[in-house]
């Protein structure tokens, strides 16, 4: 069935009407027929924005749809990783159905497109690989799903970690993941070398996790720069958080920018927490590539992400101290188009031939629909209402 939005207001600008049919906008314009077999959405002036994008994310790991689980875990970050592992050990739960769960509960929000971080390891095999590659298949007519084979536990002092990892760029894993090579291997060549290795064997992207702060953390995106260049994989490589870059004086992050740009490396970032984030208009203004995510959505990291972009891009603002129109909605950017370039997407927008991936949202702008984040009027994945008037159509998991 095709569907006509009436006057909405794409990105908040002028109010028309949009026709969607096999899946795409197929016309934009005033005063659109609706002819024959078509449903009519009243957009009432609303945005209308393309679906959220949420590349940055562990699916695998939510505890979503359990029993409330209250934090118990310290402040540092193997003191984080080590809760959760044994919280996850303990409670059993099914990588698939979790992680189904997370996709159900972000596509609600408006999220049409999930980059995630998938634990890797020794003591569980690929077992959470293949629980979020069998959501991926499942959900496939949905969401789009890439998988970061990511080894939580660390790589180097964990023998094997490094073989698990490249079976599961193998078995369809798009991009191999790295973490703090230096903070928690202690040995950034090694990590770093085996890393850019399997990407050049394979030809998949490199995302990693990058904590370390001060020149800890800068040494590191030198060094990730270094291996970009020599194995010529410019616009395929993206550091994850990089705190650092909010962490150091402003001539050394005027060098870290012009390696980030001579190789055109992204920088993804979650916003939230108490770690300096990357000064975001500074990276964006100088042209660095940058999305947003999520992280850990009620994990046990923490229970107050709640996987929803639009306040995402709310705390990014926030914690960015961005309060003009066009500060909130590059913060936006980040969680749409930003994560939809980073994911590689070739239809993503709001332009005639696109992909009907669509959020409407009670607002009169970009910016008010993210400072209030309502809940989402319509949601619309590949011309399918899966949302409507807040309320989820998708049958229960």
């Amino acid at each position: 069935m095709a569907t006509l939005i009436r006057q909405c207001k794409p990105w908040g600008e002028t109010v028309c009407d949009v026709l969607v049919k096999d899946g795409h906008i197929a016309e934009k314009g005033d005063k659109l027929a609706a002819d024959g077999d078509v449903a009519v959405i009243e957009g009432s002036g609303c945005v209308l924005l393309p679906g959220l994008v949420d590349a940055h994310t562990h699916l695998d790991k939510t505890l979503i749809g359990t029993l409330w689980h209250p934090h118990s875990a310290g402040e540092r970050l193997i003191d984080l990783i080590t809760n959760e592992r044994r919280v996850l050990s303990e409670l059993g739960l099914d990588p698939a159905l979790q992680s189904r769960r997370m996709v159900h509960h972000m596509l609600e929000r408006g999220t049409t497109a999930i980059r995630s971080h998938v634990d890797i390891g020794t003591d569980i095999g690929l077992r959470h690989f293949h629980g979020v590659a069998a959501t991926r298949e499942a959900c496939a007519d949905l969401v789009a799903i890439q998988i970061v084979a990511f080894p939580q536990t660390g790589m180097m002092i964990l023998p094997g970690v490094a073989d698990l990892m490249e079976q599961a760029i193998k078995e369809g894993a798009e991009v191999v993941g790295g973490l703090d090579p230096i903070g928690i291997d202690r040995d950034p060549k090694g990590q770093l070398d085996a890393i850019f290795a399997i990407a050049e064997r394979h030809g998949c992207e490199v995302d990693i996790h990058l904590h370390d702060l001060g020149e800890m953390g800068a040494i590191t995106i030198e060094m990730i720069a270094e291996r970009t260049a020599a194995l010529g994989l410019a616009g395929k490589v993206t550091v994850s958080h990089g705190f650092c870059l909010g962490d150091i004086n402003e001539a050394r992050l005027v060098g870290l920018i012009g390696l980030l740009l001579d190789n055109d490396i992204a920088i993804a970032t979650c916003g939230a927490g108490h770690y300096p984030i990357p000064p975001i208009r500074k990276l964006r203004a100088a042209g660095v590539r940058m999305f947003a995510g999520s992280d850990g959505v009620r994990d046990a990291w923490g229970p107050l992400n709640n996987g929803d972009m639009l306040e995402r891009a709310y705390q990014l603002a926030w914690h960015g101290d961005t309060r003009d129109d066009p500060g909130i909605e590059t913060m936006l950017q980040l969680a749409t188009h930003g994560g939809a370039q980073a994911m590689g997407a070739t239809n993503y927008g709001l332009e005639v031939g696109c992909r009907a991936d669509l959020v409407l949202v009670e607002a009169e702008t970009p910016a008010e629909a993210v400072c209030y984040h309502p809940p989402r009027r319509m949601v619309m994945a590949g011309g399918r209402v899966v949302v409507e008037n807040g309320r989820s159509l998708l049958d229960p998991v």
